[in-house]
């Protein structure tokens, strides 16, 4: 290997502005006076090597004067991962694709993989030395079966890929919802509640990926969320709790890869995501876990029969590693909450926390619930008493202060906060009554308008699931702040509005 760097000319790192998502791309000129490129175009892989460390990446080539002829451009993913100065010497030659490829291959012909399979192709992941394509073979070959060992071979060697966090405590509680309903932010509410009362609870989230807001995003809005380990096991010591971005402290990282591919493939099979968020949880040390399963027409779940099959996966799952897993499933009908996008999602929840007479009821009450849920595991609490216990904390301010002290400790996380200067009220079509929103459709609107790129762009509803509304009385409010996605999301709002209003059959409203 050395001899072969001695003998080929190098050539010096220089960084490129391409914004590659996740995957290592290198760039070199076609008139490469070090490399012959047409070397390379039996390989979509290449190797990079300098100063001991190693590189895998895809080789694409330009004509158009992006990196001299003695100079390898790296995209902005790769120049970070490698890690070295611009105007470093790097060899440059072929790489094989990685050997546990060979594994997926057998699973596509219908072959299961053993545990250290699985554990292999994690590593190869989380270390990037897959490609999107390489990524979704094995996400497709999964999806088409997946046995018991998998599962929890693949929850075990996702977790084991990344930080492993231990608490100096018996009881470590946690909660996460499966997703898909917009404006469901109630782990901001959760976990002050749960602190307040004195629980352990140290909140990991994710960061939106076609969704216009993760927790993370919205808690963003309101205090940094990017600490790692230590400050995070600083701010739970003196907070009991916290609310962070997973993907900082590298809770899980194949994770976070894998959904990025799987998403726009439309595939979200019930393994797969067991697997994803178990993973999380172990890896983050907790000991009782509550589970939303929201269940709805446009949500991810559309029957309480698919809830109670995704249950006993969590359970069986949580049962094996040793985590106490409650999974109870919601109501998913419709969006939670007034505000779609960071910065609305935000005040909602601090008018709940403040009691203020204009929050939004089903946000307060789902919280409570779901907080109630975990308070019940405190051996202190008498059974039952959960709901009480959530809603005087709530209602006394104790949650609110708490909720201040935790954000004091995470510190300004200086992003804008202002609500988009664009803003466009779609009305109803017509008299009647609100029968159905589509929670796809409005993840989808708030997305175009910018969220959550723009913490301040979204959609601030006025109506809900049984409210009366009359022809063109305003349904909800786009904000966005460039005018083309505000264009966008008015011409996508107007092909569909995303709500389903019932007209009254004349004398209806006066029958028993």
């Amino acid at each position: 290997m050395k001899a072969n760097n001695n003998l080929r000319p190098r050539l010096k790192v220089r960084r490129v502005n391409l914004d590659t998502g996740r995957e290592n791309v290198v760039v070199i000129s076609r008139r490469s006076v070090a490399l012959r490129p047409d070397v390379f175009r039996g390989f979509s892989r290449v190797e990079l090597r300098s100063n001991g460390k190693a590189l895998l990446a895809t080789l694409l080539l330009t004509d158009d004067g992006m990196v001299e002829v003695d100079e390898l451009g790296l995209a902005d993913p790769a120049f970070r991962r490698f890690g070295e100065p611009v105007g470093t010497l790097v060899s440059v030659t072929p790489a094989a694709s990685p050997e546990s490829l060979e594994f997926v291959r057998r699973k596509i012909q219908g072959r299961s993989f053993s545990a250290p399979e699985i554990a292999a192709i994690i590593d190869d992941i989380s270390h990037y030395r897959y490609s999107d394509m390489e990524v979704a073979a094995f996400l497709i070959g999964s999806a088409s079966f997946m046995t018991s060992s998998e599962l929890l071979a693949l929850s075990k060697a996702m977790a084991d890929a990344g930080t492993q966090i231990k608490w100096q405590r018996s009881m470590v509680v946690d909660k996460h919802c499966i997703g898909g309903i917009p404006g469901n932010r109630t782990s901001m509410v959760v976990v002050p509640i749960v602190a307040a009362h004195g629980l352990t609870i140290p909140k990991t989230s994710s960061r939106a990926i076609t969704s216009p807001a993760g927790t993370a995003d919205t808690m963003e809005v309101l205090a940094r969320v990017d600490v790692g380990v230590e400050q995070m096991k600083e701010i739970v010591a003196a907070c009991h709790g916290c609310l962070v971005w997973g993907g900082h402290v590298n809770l899980s990282p194949a994770d976070d890869i894998l959904i990025s591919v799987e998403r726009p493939l439309s595939l979200d099979t019930r393994e797969q995501m067991v697997a994803s968020i178990m993973s999380k949880k172990l890896a983050a040390g907790s000991t009782h876990l509550l589970i939303d399963l929201p269940v709805g027409p446009s949500a991810k779940l559309t029957t309480a029969l698919e809830a109670m099959r995704l249950r006993k996966l969590f359970e069986f799952v949580g049962d094996h590693f040793g985590i106490a897993v409650e999974a109870i499933a919601t109501d998913g009908s419709q969006p939670i909450g007034n505000g779609i996008g960071p910065v609305l999602e935000a005040q909602d929840v601090m008018a709940v926390l403040s009691n203020d007479p204009s929050a939004p009821v089903d946000l307060r009450e789902k919280s409570l619930r779901l907080a109630a849920h975990l308070l019940d595991y405190d051996p202190e609490l008498r059974g039952g008493k959960g709901y009480a216990r959530a809603r005087e904390l709530l209602d006394s301010g104790a949650a609110l202060k708490q909720m201040q002290k935790i954000i004091d400790a995470q510190g300004p996380s200086g992003v804008r906060t202002d609500l988009g200067t664009l803003t466009a009220d779609v009305t109803a079509p017509r008299d009647g009554m609100v029968e159905a929103i589509d929670c796809l459709r409005f993840n989808r609107l708030a997305r175009t308008a910018g969220a959550p790129i723009d913490k301040g762009a979204g959609i601030k509803l006025f109506k809900k699931i049984g409210d009366p509304v009359e022809k063109g009385e305003p349904l909800y409010r786009i904000y966005a702040f460039d005018q083309p996605e505000f264009e966008l999301a008015q011409a996508a709002a107007k092909a569909d509005n995303g709500y389903v209003i019932r007209t009254p059959v004349p004398g209806s409203e006066n029958r028993p």
